[in-house]
């Protein structure tokens, strides 16, 4: 689709050959990811790892070998059997941000908030919020080439703010529909930093990547990691928000198409409905949950269902 027309707008500096996030309404991520934060459900996980925690977790009869200081007393005295008392006990769950870097990212129309990539962004930071304040290491990485800077996971205010702040410098980084090679190095070095347990958020609108990205992300949901994929669409993605004939041009090509918006819209947005299914059927093979969005949603909406979405995938 055709760009729209540049507006003033606060733009980020960034590093040669990287087009820079237009934020649109977007004027401070650190704020609004804090101001996204508040309320929400703090953490993304509860651990289903029994130990020596404060909150109670039930009981199970005694085996030779478990610590006696567990023992339940009362019910030994009331049933005349040895029950061990369990408590739930919290675990650091890694939270990994992915974004996907390409050049259709950075499409926004005048319905939006602001580019898919600075949606996302936006997303991802308030994601980085409510993990640390569950004391999660969270990383970043991206789908893209080096240029863009990946933060090793860790933890704290210092998280939030390397997160951020390479959030804020990047851009989108070219095409990536015929780059299958970068696509699959990309996810690697996620994968292999996403150790057994960690979340998963990746962050794409899942059309211009190669046929082969598919099976390569569903594949992070793997390794007991929790994996959740973010469909981010501009309003005129999801609802072909034109009238009459159109000419649209591909931001990741040079193809271009004429046609007439009102006579395709049903076949377009069942084309796009059968595209959002296929990519559901695939993560769910791993256990992995599609979440859909468009850059004019409530944030904090949004952030919620990913929240539940990650919790409901299979740890």
């Amino acid at each position: 689709m055709d760009q729209p027309r540049p507006s003033a707008r606060t733009k980020a500096k960034v590093g040669p050959g990287l087009l820079p996030i237009d934020w649109g309404q977007i004027s401070s991520l650190r704020l609004a990811a804090r101001v996204l934060a508040e309320g929400l459900y703090v953490g993304l996980h509860r651990s289903t790892r029994l130990g020596s925690g404060v909150e109670y977790g039930g009981q199970r009869p005694y085996v030779p070998g478990d610590d006696l200081r567990f023992l339940d007393r009362r019910s030994l005295l009331k049933h005349d059997r040895l029950m061990v008392r369990q408590f739930e006990t919290d675990t650091d769950r890694a939270l990994w941000l992915c974004l996907d870097a390409s050049d259709s990212m950075g499409f926004c129309s005048p319905k939006a908030f602001a580019s898919k990539l600075a949606y996302a962004a936006l997303l991802g930071a308030g994601l980085t919020r409510v993990a640390i304040a569950s004391h999660d290491p969270v990383g970043l990485g991206w789908i893209g080439p080096s240029a863009l800077r990946d933060v090793g996971a860790c933890t704290g205010e210092i998280a939030f703010e390397r997160v951020v702040g390479v959030l804020e410098t990047a851009g989108t980084a070219g095409p990536l529909s015929d780059e299958a090679e970068l696509v699959h190095r990309s996810l690697r070095w996620l994968a292999r930093r996403a150790r057994r347990g960690s979340v998963v958020v990746l962050f794409s609108d899942l059309l211009d990547l190669p046929a082969a990205a598919m099976k390569a992300i569903s594949a992070l949901g793997a390794g007991q990691r929790a994996l959740c994929v973010v469909q981010v669409l501009d309003p005129v993605e999801r609802d072909l928000g034109f009238h009459g004939k159109v000419r649209l041009r591909a931001m990741e090509s040079d193809r271009k198409a004429e046609t007439d918006a009102d006579a395709v819209r049903t076949q377009y947005q069942a084309s796009l409905n059968t595209l959002q299914a296929t990519w559901a059927r695939a993560l769910a093979r791993d256990g992995g949950k599609l979440v859909r969005c468009a850059s004019d949603d409530d944030p904090v909406t949004v952030v919620r269902e990913i929240v539940r979405a990650c919790a409901e995938a299979r740890r």
